[in-house]
């Protein structure tokens, strides 16, 4: 994130950071308590990595419905819309594809334990088999539920729809890398968007709506000696084969905003063509550090951050 206009604070949740400001510094503290209430009760439902987590319950009881809160009912309808809007190119049932490849706890405490053992791919619409109601859930037999490819910004859209309904002014909320606005009031913020880990970032002005950056060197990990990354590929199953290390996507929330960078991890050569097809603004870069835009992404000219 770059330098805003008012007061800001940065702490962890959800194994990541999260980085909150608000145009009105005296609504800064409120603004980092409700952020901080709003994520801890998405771990408290939506984690993979606590054994009290509603998510683990239900995966537990697969093939069976499971009373859950409905907060995870809500995070999981929405990973359902993106699948359904993706044609399963974003998909969460890939929890047991991430164990395999060895993301089996948080990113952390992740040791190599020995070669990858992984299951079959989960099929092009097995997130259908998903059942919903108002609070519950049955998880598809022979799956397991993970909402690492919407969670974050599913939980950014909540904290700014929360910020909205009790500050004043405007505020930006980045749940590790995946930004929403909050109150947009006509004056954009600035947000620092890198390419590659040494690569300089460069700025862009988000007035409303979200912003995400989807990154295959960030969250990488060994087994028997190999690198892995964690985002599969549901046509495989495996890790994504891609040129694109990002992935910066900007959208109407920061759910499509996101969507549409996992997305275009995932399609790799083929991104390009389906960010053009579906309107989105991005920002595509290689590991050799070549840049590729879609729709109105400016040039980098933007001040170095």
């Amino acid at each position: 994130m770059g330098e805003h206009p008012g007061s800001s604070a940065t702490f962890g949740a959800l194994g990541t950071y999260v980085y909150v400001a608000t145009r009105d510094p005296g609504e800064l503290a409120a603004a980092r308590g409700l952020t901080e209430a709003v994520l801890a009760e998405v771990d408290r439902t939506c984690s993979r990595f606590r054994e009290d987590s509603d998510l683990v319950r239900a995966n537990a009881a697969a093939g069976h419905w499971v009373e859950v809160d409905p907060l995870l009912v809500s995070a999981v309808g929405v990973a359902v819309d993106v699948a359904r809007a993706t044609d399963g190119i974003v998909h969460p049932l890939l929890g047991r594809q991430l164990v395999s490849w060895g993301y089996d706890r948080d990113f952390g405490r992740l040791v190599d334990s020995g070669p990858a053992t992984p299951p079959p791919a989960p099929g092009p619409r097995s997130w259908s088999g998903l059942g919903l109601a108002e609070d519950a859930i049955r998880v598809p037999e022979g799956t397991a539920l993970d909402l690492g490819s919407t969670g974050k910004a599913f939980a950014a859209d909540l904290v700014a729809t929360t910020l909205a309904g009790e500050l004043t002014t405007s505020a930006i909320v980045s749940v590790g890398g995946d930004l929403a606005v909050s109150r947009p009031d006509g004056v954009a913020w600035p947000v620092a968007v890198s390419g590659q880990l040494d690569e300089p970032a460069v700025v862009v002005w988000l007035e409303r709506g979200g912003l995400a950056t989807s990154n295959t060197e960030v969250r990488r990990w060994t087994r028997s000696g190999t690198a892995y990354h964690h985002l599969i590929d549901p046509r495989t199953g495996a890790p994504a084969t891609t040129p694109w290390v990002t992935a910066s996507c900007l959208g109407t929330t920061s759910v499509a905003a996101n969507t549409a960078s996992t997305a275009a991890i995932v399609l790799g050569n083929e991104a390009t063509a389906w960010l053009a097809a579906h309107d989105v603004t991005a920002r595509l870069v290689t590991a050799e550090g070549s840049v590729r835009r879609t729709g109105g992404w400016p040039a980098d000219e933007e001040a170095a951050a």
